[in-house]
């Protein structure tokens, strides 16, 4: 049963209320989203993917709306795949999942945390919803296999199966040589043979990326899982399935986001090794076959974060590649000379865009050049939040010595946050704009984050496609 800890209205609702309205006269905080650059960026994962020959999962949880999911989607790809980190998300999702599998595609969503035993029953109950082959789990301790029979119980087929790796992250997984701890792959094959599990393969999330500022660097991180999950593999090969393609699934944004520069004509040692590691993965043996998935979740909206990883040769600024921003209304400006550089007071602060550090600087968020003046609009030197508290934060240049505030009560500020996947679970739903568009300040769709539907409602198959 879906459970929705807070009332929302719906989105008919809002869209009544809201749409065609200017962003500065929202109901402040509120979290905006710019439908042209989310598009920008999946097509251009989607073409990636498409040029290098490998596969791709998509993750939901940093935004959990179905529109984003669908702009994620390669309509030329039979074989969908997504990634949820909670049941909600894939509960919201059930009726695009299981219209591709009635359209004779073959859609997969992994449950992205190692198997939480209490959530099987609902895990099979959504698998069943949609067919076989549509859920996976991740497994990374022997005794999370013996609730797989509990799936195919009830799911009526059994769950596909990933082997979580630990390729230095520390998250969850187990390291190379671990893998089998206490005879996990003996058990997953004894559950495959009793017709619980289906092996899909080895998977590894590394989020040490996300401290990378060049693409080389990046390019490097995800050498490095492909590296560490190949060693797994090869250690563990005579405990694997040779009846099938195994698959190495890695990334996160900022490592999926590097294979952009594969396709722009990069030629660095870091390129050229990664190209041959996609193209042939284990080319040094040939007991297997093995192809790679990458998979990411922020890069359809991306950050402060993200784009400050440099993980894509010849990205664009904020302006152009941030696609979610938090408008917020200035209350007081502190310019002559109470304090001893000019600062602004800003009504969203914690509980308003999150309190995620960012690597590369100690603020919290940096100010769009949106209806900006002067230097501020240029871009060259940023305001940024400096200090953050529950509700509010101040504002400040980040060169600190300059002088005056480009700023006034009342105006109204868009601020770019550090982690947009922190930051969007703050808000029920996100109040669409399109720069494409003549007037990119107007409401032109307002989408729900994810808040699932109950499978006896004849609705909740439907609501959704």
């Amino acid at each position: 049963m879906a459970s929705n800890a807070f009332a929302l209205p719906s989105q008919p609702e809002l869209l009544q209320r809201w749409a065609g309205e200017d962003i500065a006269d929202l109901p402040k905080p509120a979290a905006v989203i710019d439908r042209a650059i989310v598009r920008r960026n999946c097509e251009r994962m989607n073409r990636t993917i498409k040029t290098l020959g490998v596969e791709f999962r998509a993750h939901v949880k940093t935004h959990k709306t179905l529109e984003i999911a669908k702009l994620q989607l390669d309509k030329e790809n039979q074989t969908p795949k997504f990634i949820a980190s909670t049941l909600l998300e894939i509960e919201t999702l059930i009726g695009l999942l299981a219209g591709l599998k009635r359209a004779g595609r073959s859609p997969n969503i992994l449950y992205g945390i190692p198997l939480v035993p209490s959530h099987v029953p609902r895990l099979a109950e959504l698998a069943a919803a949609i067919g076989e082959d549509s859920v996976a789990v991740m497994i990374d301790h022997p005794d999370q296999i013996q609730f797989l029979q509990n799936f195919s119980a009830k799911a009526k087929f059994p769950a596909c199966v990933f082997v979580k790796v630990d390729t230095g992250y520390h998250r969850a997984g187990l390291p190379p040589a671990s893998l089998n701890k206490n005879g996990l792959l003996e058990k997953l094959a004894e559950a495959e043979q009793a017709g619980h599990a289906k092996f899909l393969g080895l998977y590894s999330h590394s989020s040490l990326s996300y401290n990378a500022n060049t693409a080389e660097e990046a390019m490097r991180y995800l050498i490095g899982e492909i590296q560490g999950c190949k060693i797994a593999l090869n250690r563990w090969l005579p405990l694997l399935p040779k009846d099938r393609e195994l698959i190495i699934s890695v990334g996160a944004t900022p490592q999926a986001m590097s294979s952009h520069n594969l396709v722009q004509g990069s030629s660095s040692p870091e390129a050229d090794e990664l190209r041959a590691l996609l193209r042939e993965p284990c080319a040094e043996q040939n007991e297997a076959s093995v192809k790679i998935e990458l998979h990411a979740g922020n890069y359809p909206i991306l950050d402060i974060q993200q784009a400050t990883t440099n993980a894509r040769q010849g990205a664009g600024s904020f302006e152009e590649e941030i696609a979610m921003s938090v408008v917020a209304e200035v209350c007081s400006v502190y310019q002559d000379g109470e304090r001893d550089v000019p600062e602004a007071l800003v009504a969203a602060g914690t509980l308003a865009l999150g309190r995620e550090p960012c690597p590369s600087y100690p603020g919290w968020g940096y100010l769009s050049n949106w209806r900006m003046k002067g230097e501020a609009k240029s871009g060259k030197d940023r305001l940024f939040v400096a200090r953050i508290s529950q509700e509010h934060s101040i504002i400040a240049w980040e060169d600190s010595k300059k002088d005056g505030m480009p700023l006034s009560v009342g105006q109204v500020v868009k601020i770019y946050p550090n982690h947009s996947c922190v930051t969007g679970s703050f808000y029920g739903w996100y109040f669409v704009v399109d720069s494409d568009l003549e007037d990119a300040s107007r409401v032109v769709d307002i989408w729900v984050r994810g808040r699932g539907g109950e499978l006896t409602d004849p609705l909740a198959m439907t609501r959704f496609q």
